[in-house]
């Protein structure tokens, strides 16, 4: 039977005794009936203080919020921000506690920011003498599958921090596990083990109910989708933000989807279909204004490529359409939205050919494959 790390706590109480306790989490930290971590912790442990990561301790917030120290209401904990003027806990923040707990459930993909939040986390606990415990989660899209190209450094950013491959079959257990190792943290980190968790399971083989982890994750399909068209958020193509489908629709006023997915179906792309539709984005790009565009399905999540399949949508796009764009740096200066999210600039610049670049694909994703296999708590 499944029990997510929180839920085997009693069996680790000793670690906490006497210790004032940190925790970095989310409404995705619950066990089973949906109790949430906070509370549990409060309960059991000195719970003295809150960390938020972005979207905020109680999900209250959009992508990209910044927020300040605040104290949480039900439990009267300080909860101090990780996503505002700093990403890692400064020395005021740690010298509240003695021990910093990390419960998110992650979604698998190198662009997903919590997974820095807790980087950023073990990094502190290794500076100012603290202990750090990852109760851990299940990787949702499966433990087994690698995908993508490993990370230049020279594009490193809270969206892309390490040389992961963008589809990294890890926990976050395990993921702690490889930072502290391969890139030489060296915190004291202690990470309590789900039971009953296979490598090859995806969240939807567990008995679960999905909790939102941010805005617009809201479905176990949106993990695969999320892995595919998140690189159109450095484009003027809508990534389906402000709709009721984030991520498996995208477009744009001056798409014809008609044509692209002729385009699509003739690269017999497997596990995916495709359809058109129309859709008008309440915020983000393209807000208040009609697109025509397309929704993907993902029909056999086993054999589907999300990477390969994004990078050749991309593409083709960009060969059909004139009006398609690369939009600027957030901030003069800086790298583009895309470059740092494909984590090089070989989607951008396309100085390799489709086949090439997923050719290179291929070949980065047995690299790292390799690597990740020396972190696995879990079997087959």
């Amino acid at each position: 039977m499944y029990k997510a790390g929180i839920e085997r706590l009693d069996e680790y109480l000793d670690l906490f005794k006497n210790k004032r306790v940190g925790l970095i989490t989310n409404p995705t930290g619950v066990d089973e009936n949906f109790e949430t971590t906070i509370d549990i912790l409060f309960k059991k442990t000195n719970l003295v203080a809150l960390f938020s990561p972005e979207h905020g301790v109680r999900g209250d917030l959009q992508a990209g919020v910044h927020l300040d120290t605040y104290l949480d209401e039900k439990t009267g904990c300080t909860v101090f921000s990780l996503y505002g003027e700093t990403r890692k806990p400064t020395k005021e923040m740690m010298d509240q506690i003695d021990i910093l707990c990390f419960d998110i459930q992650d979604v698998g993909a190198r662009y997903y920011t919590f997974i820095y939040t807790m980087s950023h986390a073990m990094m502190a606990c290794k500076e100012y003498g603290k202990e750090f415990v990852v109760f851990d989660r299940p990787n949702p899209v499966g433990g087994i599958e690698v995908e993508g190209t490993i990370l230049d450094l020279e594009y490193r950013s809270f969206v892309g921090y390490y040389p992961l491959t963008q589809r990294y079959g890890l926990t976050p257990g395990e993921l702690s596990l490889l930072y502290n190792k391969e890139f030489e943290i060296d915190c004291k980190l202690h990470v309590v083990k789900m039971d009953g968790w296979k490598r090859s399971y995806h969240f939807s083989d567990l008995n679960r109910q999905w909790v939102l982890p941010s805005p617009n994750i809201p479905t176990i399909d949106t993990l695969y989708a999320y892995l595919t068209t998140c690189y159109f958020e450095g484009t003027n193509v809508s990534e389906g933000r402000g709709t009721a489908k984030p991520f498996s629709i995208f477009g744009a006023p001056w798409m014809d989807a008609d044509k692209l997915i002729s385009e699509l179906n003739k690269k017999d792309l497997k596990g995916v279909v495709f359809r058109k539709t129309y859709f008008t984005p309440m915020f983000s790009k393209h807000k208040d204004t009609l697109c025509q565009g397309v929704e993907l399905y993902v029909t056999n999540k086993d054999i589907y490529k999300p990477v390969s399949t994004g990078y050749t949508i991309i593409y083709l796009i960009r060969e059909l359409f004139p009006d398609f764009k690369i939009l600027d740096p957030y901030r003069p200066g800086g790298k583009q939205m895309i470059d740092l999210l494909s984590g090089d600039d070989n989607l951008k610049t396309q100085r390799l050919s489709l086949e090439e670049i997923l050719k290179k694909i291929e070949e980065d994703s047995k690299v790292f494959k390799a690597k990740k296999e020396r972190y696995h708590l879990y079997e087959v």
